[in-house]
């Protein structure tokens, strides 16, 4: 990158070079004993290297004070809306449902949650959070002992791997599958070729091109059989051919229950129109974005967008049917928006908090916040009936997929 791409961007501490400097040694090493890294593999120790990656190392990734605000951070009515959809499916399901979280952030979504699964008397039987960060686990196991009642609280567990044992209840994951190492593309001659990772002669980070192996292949091939279209010369982009078996592991032994993924993303015909031609691979430090995944490595979130159709057949082919499918301003104003928000505006204690609610609401569905950006797909396996508002099911926007 650039002097004049980075100019904009907040000086890093002394500190955080340092540790930046930890990691991108740790990938030299890599490199000049194995040779060019996939940019996947790249993208996962940058993100999840033990003590290095960034979300396996301390410091403040949500909210005002880390790189970037989620909706849980916002305030409690998305996790309101939320628990509105699939408290009825755990009520279906019994007392022995769960509720699994992926990813757990700040622990703010568990904790609006799991506060209004109190005040409806419909607790899950255990609450479940899969993270895979030792730091983020602390800061949401404090949070949550101080936050919660101890009844509540003793729902809560963290687990290292998806369920082995047979479940049933329902899947959550909010802005986890554009944190999942993306493959990296590009068609040349119309041939396939995958973005890698090396080092230059003086050691500094480059990216390079090798031709793609079968798996990588044959992904960019479904999707241009599916678009009906070859690529452009030159066109570069992301693609998940992982997402099949991830889908299977972490949802193959939910044997009924429900799935519900909140992100930003596309439908595939949106996501690669022929004019985004470098993808949507974005790096966030500090509340700004940029598109250098080279710099500063270990102190940026390394994003890309969702290919909801994508996400589609990878729940198809696990045996999952999708129930809806929409953007999420329509998802949360179905899901019962109106009414979490004037519950909270009624116990509001003073004017301020009652702004806050409203800007909560215009930042979760304005267009131009996360209302049409972020996507909300539920998927449903092993129910007899599916019991969520019916609204939810009315806003449908399954055939866009």
């Amino acid at each position: 990158m650039n002097p004049s791409k980075t100019s904009r961007l907040p000086e890093p501490a002394a500190d955080e070079l340092a540790h930046s400097d930890r990691l991108l040694q740790h990938l030299r090493e890599q490199i000049a004993a194995r040779g060019p890294m996939p940019f996947s593999q790249y993208m996962e120790r940058c993100l999840y290297a033990p003590g290095l990656g960034y979300y396996s190392a301390g410091k403040t990734k949500f909210g005002e004070a880390g790189d970037f605000v989620t909706a849980p951070e916002l305030g409690d009515l998305f996790a309101g809306c939320v628990v509105r959809v699939v408290q009825p499916v755990l009520a279906l399901l019994g007392e022995q449902a769960d509720f699994l979280e992926l990813g757990g952030g700040s622990g703010a979504f568990a904790e609006a949650a799991l506060l209004a699964f109190a005040r409806q008397g419909a607790m899950p039987r255990r609450y479940l959070i899969l993270e895979p960060s030792a730091d983020l686990r602390d800061r949401q196991r404090e949070r949550l002992s101080v936050a919660l009642p101890p009844d509540a609280f003793a729902r809560v567990a963290w687990i290292d791997r998806p369920p082995e044992d047979a479940w049933r209840g329902v899947l959550f994951a909010n802005e986890v599958i554009d944190a999942l190492p993306t493959t990296r593309f590009l068609v040349r001659h119309g041939d396939i070729y995958e973005e890698h990772v090396a080092l230059d002669g003086e050691g500094r980070l480059l990216r390079v091109d090798r031709p793609a192996d079968v798996l990588v292949a044959g992904a960019v091939r479904h999707v241009e059989r599916d678009l009906g279209r070859d690529f452009d010369d030159g066109y570069r982009s992301e693609i998940l051919p992982q997402l099949p078996y991830w889908i299977q592991a972490i949802a193959g032994t939910l044997e009924a229950g429900v799935m519900l993924f909140i992100d930003y993303g596309y439908v595939r015909r949106e996501y690669y129109l022929p004019e985004r031609q470098d993808g949507t691979l974005m790096a966030h430090y500090r509340h700004r974005a940029h598109n250098d995944p080279l710099y500063l490595p270990g102190l940026n979130d390394l994003t890309a967008s969702v290919d909801f159709t994508a996400l589609a057949e990878a729940g198809n082919s696990a045996g999952f049917a999708v129930a809806t499918y929409m953007p999420q301003a329509q998802f949360l104003i179905a899901a019962g928006l109106q009414e979490v928000f004037e519950q909270a505006y009624e116990n509001a204690t003073d004017e301020a908090a009652r702004y806050r609610l409203a800007q909560q609401v215009k930042k979760l569905t304005l267009p131009d916040q996360m209302g049409e950006r972020f996507q909300a797909m539920l998927l449903a396996r092993g129910l007899p009936v599916l019991p969520v508002p019916e609204e939810l099911l009315a806003s449908d926007h399954g055939d866009r997929l």
